[in-house]
């Protein structure tokens, strides 16, 4: 298992030293840093000096060592639009984004996999048939209009919740929460809802064909011939067995929304790392661009790890496979 680990982590290094160069290729190609830091009739002798101070007047490969170097650091240099250590801007929105993505994911998982049982168990009733039509739904609307669609119901047709922002948040050292004041559970609600739903469709789609086909396999039918009961046929064979390609594809979505909050955060003005990377790409802002870049390259890696890690907890033929492996 350790060196099942080990491999992974090495992969993992791999993959972020890839999206650590094209990182630092939009700086070389996004246009001359030294136009986004100065105005347009700075004297030529300054911007001589700052492009030294900068750095930019090194060879290419130092300049990529250097980069590397302070993002292993967490240091991303300074935003072009707000004049502050793009570290500190990520560092301020990321609560907000890492709340949101966990309410999406929390709220995809469980309605997904409760509605994907349901509709496999009770493929021919009215509720099974409603769900597929809900998932039908979720797929096909964008999730921009999804979110457009909720705000006029529920918040300026019934008024029920807020149209944007997060409402009140507690402060807990570094970390800002929404978690413990009414308002900021209230505020989650809609864009959790946007952000989750088509994530939801397909996790659901995927349980019910899953679970449809682990219940036409030669051992629920020993099972049943064993006087096994309906609930842990159900429950503790087939459902078991149907999880691990949902934790794949749970693992991955949780990554693409992170990744691809933006859409949702900007629809409703949430104050995370996707508005703040909107920001930056209609102003140009590199730094934050390639910083983003980098850290939603990190959260994939991250969770693909934990994906294959759990992968050998849920199937023990994979476990056996790990071992034979090393």
């Amino acid at each position: 298992m350790l060196a099942f680990i080990l491999r992974r982590l090495l992969q993992s290094v791999g993959v972020l030293l890839a999206v650590g160069l094209i990182a630092f290729a939009m700086f070389r190609f996004a246009g001359d840093p030294v136009n986004q830091l100065v105005a347009p009739d700075t004297p030529y002798a300054e911007r001589l000096q700052i492009r030294q101070s900068l750095g930019l007047d090194d060879p290419v490969l130092v300049q990529f060592a250097r980069y590397a170097g302070n993002a292993v650091r967490g240091q991303f240099g300074n935003s072009y639009q707000f004049r502050q250590p793009v570290s500190t801007l990520l560092a301020e929105r990321m609560p907000a984004t890492l709340e949101l993505a966990f309410c999406a994911t929390l709220f995809a998982l469980t309605a997904g996999i409760l509605m994907g049982v349901y509709s496999a168990l009770r493929r021919d009733s009215v509720g099974a048939k409603l769900v597929q039509a809900i998932s039908l739904v979720g797929v096909s609307l964008p999730t921009f209009l999804i979110g457009i669609l909720l705000i006029f119901l529920f918040s300026v047709t019934l008024g029920w919740l807020p149209s944007y922002g997060r409402g009140d948040t507690v402060r807990i050292g570094w970390w800002t929460t929404g978690f413990l004041t009414a308002s900021g559970w209230r505020a989650l609600i809609l864009p959790s809802i946007t952000l989750g739903l088509f994530q939801m469709t397909l996790i659901m789609r995927l349980v019910r064909a899953e679970m449809l086909e682990v219940l036409r396999t030669d051992y629920i039918r020993f099972a049943r011939a064993r006087g096994l009961t309906t609930r842990s046929i159900h429950f503790g064979h087939a459902l078991k067995n149907t999880l691990v390609p949902v934790i794949t594809v749970a693992g991955l979505q949780l990554g693409s929304i992170i990744a691809f909050s933006i859409i949702t955060e900007t629809v409703f003005q949430w104050p995370g790392m996707g508005l703040l990377f909107v920001q930056a790409v209609q102003n140009v802002d590199v730094p934050i661009m390639a910083a983003y870049l980098l850290l939603v390259a990190l959260i994939f890696v991250t969770i693909n790890l934990v994906v294959d890690l759990l992968y050998t907890i849920v199937d023990p033929r994979l476990r056996l496979s790990v071992r034979r492996a090393a």
